[in-house]
């Protein structure tokens, strides 16, 4: 009698739960999909695909506020205000002065550094106030940056989110965004450090400025690439001889336009912007007297502002042309449309660049088209890790 009365009671509820279990949002999206495999986590069932849009978008979203950490940085170094701010607290700084007393103290501490006493020795207290929020605007956008990727990374961690091959990159990234953190104070040391030797104006030093722009490219390609490739499913193309020498023709393509815009760093550090104003020769000359000034010669191709000027122009001519000739040679591969698209963007984004470039060095630097230029070798990055993400390989 018991016996019956069990197997009727364990009828019932299994039952009861297949119910239950067809009345969940989740069995509801999977049969909606035709899907009838999940991947556990510790709160629930999660669909792969559903969970790699999750990280993708935010690892995404992390990438734009990397790319406006360096557009807003490029408009503080191009406005002279990464000066103004002589130290660096994690939380104290994050409340700017208030009251006029407070102002008065900052701007104080100011004047004892070289950037006062040889530039801007007749500054007003309005005038600092515009460029110690420059600068301070720029710390707290990185403070955001460190927040929107470790916050993130903890809870995706707990939901078990992250596959094992995923979870030392993401660990790497956070990393990184700490380490760049650091880096942008010792940069700034830099250009506070009295310098009797020097006859220069104070600036920061622009091995440090390669430094701090490299370090956050990176973060930015590496942040976009693992966006992407989760967002975007792989393009199913045959490893056909001609496709390959395309991909490794992007990779490349894709290496040559990082290095560019590293150069700009140095540009930027070194003023050289400003030596020689006229394209496309440098002066009269095809190849200026000065280039080879500094001994050794390989200081020349970092402290020699002429010199740095003139392989930011050759790297630039590099990348139009190679990017180009990627153009040209895809069209003679089949590919898909979405590929096609990240080349044409890529390929008009070149010639953008070129042209905002020569522009800014004609009419010798005005800040705005400087900026420009230098958030336009970022889309010109941008587009490259795309079409690489596009053209990767299928992992079987």
């Amino acid at each position: 009698m018991v016996l019956p009365v069990l197997r009727l009671a364990l009828s019932c509820s299994c039952q009861t739960a297949g119910r239950n279990i067809q009345r969940t949002p989740l069995r509801q999206w999977l049969l909606r999909r035709g899907q009838t495999t999940v991947t556990s986590v510790r709160t629930g069932a999660i669909p792969n695909a559903a969970s790699d849009r999750v990280l993708g978008r935010w690892l995404l979203g992390c990438s734009g506020l990397v790319l406006g950490a360096v557009v807003l940085g490029g408009v503080t170094r191009l406005t002279e205000s990464g000066l103004s701010m002589v130290d660096w607290h994690l939380v104290k700084e994050m409340k700017p002065p208030r009251t006029q007393a407070e102002w008065e103290n900052e701007f104080s501490k100011y004047k004892q550094f070289p950037e006062f006493k040889i530039m801007n020795h007749d500054m007003t207290l309005t005038e600092f106030k515009f460029i110690f929020y420059m600068e301070w605007g720029h710390r707290m956008w990185g403070r955001l940056v460190g927040l929107a990727y470790i916050l993130p990374t903890v809870y995706f961690w707990k939901r078990g989110y992250f596959s094992r091959s995923m979870k030392p990159r993401v660990l790497g990234l956070c990393g990184f965004v700490v380490f760049q953190g650091l880096l942008g104070w010792y940069m700034v040391k830099s250009g506070l450090e009295e310098k009797p030797e020097s006859y220069d104006i104070p600036r920061v030093s622009q091995y440090r400025l390669a430094a701090h722009l490299g370090s956050a490219l990176l973060l930015y390609c590496s942040s976009l690439w693992m966006g992407l490739t989760l967002m975007l499913p792989a393009n199913r193309i045959p490893d056909s001889r001609s496709f390959l020498q395309l991909r490794r023709f992007a990779k490349v393509t894709g290496g040559l336009v990082f290095l560019t815009a590293l150069s700009g760093a140095f540009v930027a550090g070194l003023d050289a912007g400003l030596v020689y104003n006229s394209f496309p020769k440098m002066g009269e000359r095809w190849i200026p007297d000065d280039l080879l000034a500094f001994s050794p010669a390989v200081k020349n191709m970092f402290e020699n502002p002429t010199t740095v000027q003139f392989d930011h122009r050759i790297l630039g001519i590099g990348s139009l042309t190679a990017i180009t000739g990627l153009y040209l040679f895809s069209r003679r591969v089949h590919l898909p449309r979405r590929a096609k698209i990240a080349i044409g963007c890529l390929t008009a984004m070149a010639y953008t660049q070129v042209v905002l470039g020569i522009s800014t060095l004609l009419l010798y630097v005005p800040t705005s088209l400087a900026a420009t230029h230098q958030s336009g070798s970022v889309a010109l990055l941008t587009f490259a890790i795309w079409v690489l993400a596009e053209l990767r390989k299928v992992v079987k």
